[in-house]
């Protein structure tokens, strides 16, 4: 080498600077598994939150995905599994934080609670030093929610009920949470008040988005809902500039008509009788006023009672239960309050009232 050239100073990489979590330190471009460490067993069996730490990279947003706060709603664990199938922290810009399951407990046991049956997402901010429930919430949320930017937090409807794949989150008061909704794609997008002790409250409080996802049936999976959960998070990922397209690969341009539903109130259509209920409404299944949408009937008496659509709407749930009492939900119809306005202008009718988005274990 000639002394000309060993002059030429050599430019060096701007790296970014480990992630830490929980006293792990990762570097840019690594990828970890962290426990963040809970309780024991009564028998000392140690219990944490895993969380998969992706550290990207390139710099550029966070974002946590949650999953089985509710320990038995399965189908968040799966796609949270096939999502880092499919990432490597190499191609990835900023921080990608995935927990499958948050309630230990609850899924091992396949329940929905905590041992002393308390609602994790209605436990949130919770202190280090409060109830279970509030120990793992505070854990969570300090750990991984408040450093991040967005957050998904991964639901399915409770047992014996079904939900269309949908986001819930506050769209008309937070344009951004609408403009990350749209990204998502998936088939309905519920505007929802947050809940006091939820997640998603906690995390406001503490500047941070979040997308509620649902999708499926508690206990079971369900691979529509999965794979709309799959492709969901990976067109958040690349909204976000977390992610991008292979070389020469451009976008589709999505159709209009293409896009979410996007609905702002909602009602459970009740059975107006106890017996047998039989009906051929899927969820997705768009209804009108007065169109009979199941019958209940018994086995004793030659008798159909009709269940009849409030009003025009899209079914987003549904029982899956063939045996019915008398106020049971049966189905879960959401419409578009302002574009329903614009249809019929003061046109003098009495028209159901909405109801507040219910958690799932408040639609009895």
């Amino acid at each position: 080498m000639s002394p000309e050239q060993s002059t030429i100073p050599v430019p060096r990489l701007q790296l970014r600077q480990p992630f830490v979590i929980s006293g792990v330190s990762i570097d840019a471009g690594e990828r970890h598994l962290v426990d963040l460490p809970v309780s024991r067993l009564s028998n000392h069996t140690p219990v944490s939150i895993p969380v998969h730490v992706l550290h990207g990279a390139r710099p550029g947003p966070s974002m946590f995905i949650t999953a089985a706060i509710h320990g038995d709603e399965l189908n968040g664990v799966e796609i949270i599994r096939r999502v880092l199938r499919l990432l490597s922290p190499g191609n990835l810009s900023g921080t990608l934080m995935c927990a499958p399951i948050v309630n230990a407990y609850g899924f091992i046991g396949r329940s929905r609670y905590l041992p002393d049956r308390r609602d994790l997402n209605r436990s949130f901010p919770g202190s280090a030093g409060g109830s279970l429930a509030g120990r793992i919430a505070n854990l969570l949320l300090t750990e991984v929610v408040q450093r991040s930017q967005i957050g998904i937090d991964l639901h399915t409807a409770a047992i014996h009920r079904v939900n269309l794949p949908q986001i819930r989150c506050e769209y008309l008061k937070y344009p951004r949470l609408k403009q990350l909704s749209e990204a998502f794609g998936a088939p309905v997008v519920v505007d929802s008040p947050e809940r006091q002790g939820s997640l998603r409250k906690a995390a406001r409080e503490k500047g941070v988005d979040v997308l509620v996802y649902e999708g499926g049936e508690g206990l079971r999976f369900d691979d529509f809902a999965i794979e709309a959960g799959v492709n969901g998070i990976a067109g958040v990922m690349l909204e976000m500039g977390m992610l991008e397209l292979p070389d020469g690969v451009e976008a589709a341009p999505r159709a209009a008509a293409a896009g979410p539903v996007f609905a702002n109130a909602s009602r459970w259509v009740r059975a107006p009788e106890g017996g047998i209920f039989r009906t051929s409404k899927r969820i997705g299944a768009a209804v009108n006023e007065g169109e009979v949408i199941g019958h209940i009937a018994n086995p004793y008496e030659d008798v159909d009672v009709p269940v009849v659509a409030p009003r025009r709407g899209i079914i987003i749930g549904r029982t899956t239960l063939p045996i019915v009492n008398l106020g049971d939900a049966l189905f879960h119809i959401a419409w578009s309050a302002e574009r329903e306005a614009k249809v019929v202008p003061d046109s003098g009718k009495v028209v159901e009232a909405a109801e507040p988005i219910m958690d799932e274990d408040e639609i009895l």
